[in-house]
């Protein structure tokens, strides 16, 4: 029974990750969208996100990764 929580437990992470690592996909996306348009937006603001969703998606990638390695 303690596996089956385990496993619940680590989906529910991995969920959470994933929607982190969307949410911070989707901004970056839209913020370098917006840079296309007449309305000013900053090179430094960019870059800001676009770090942010490297580091979501290198997270989410380790914590896959992890879960792969411990079920074999």
């Amino acid at each position: 029974m303690a596996e089956s929580e385990d496993a619940r437990a680590s989906e529910e992470h991995l969920d959470d990750l994933r929607a982190k690592a969307r949410f911070a996909r989707e901004r970056y996306q839209l913020y370098k969208a917006k840079a296309y348009g007449p309305r000013p937006t900053s090179s430094v603001r960019l870059r800001e996100l676009q770090r942010a969703h490297e580091q979501a998606d290198a997270r989410l990638r380790a914590a896959e990764d992890e879960v792969r390695r411990s079920r074999g």
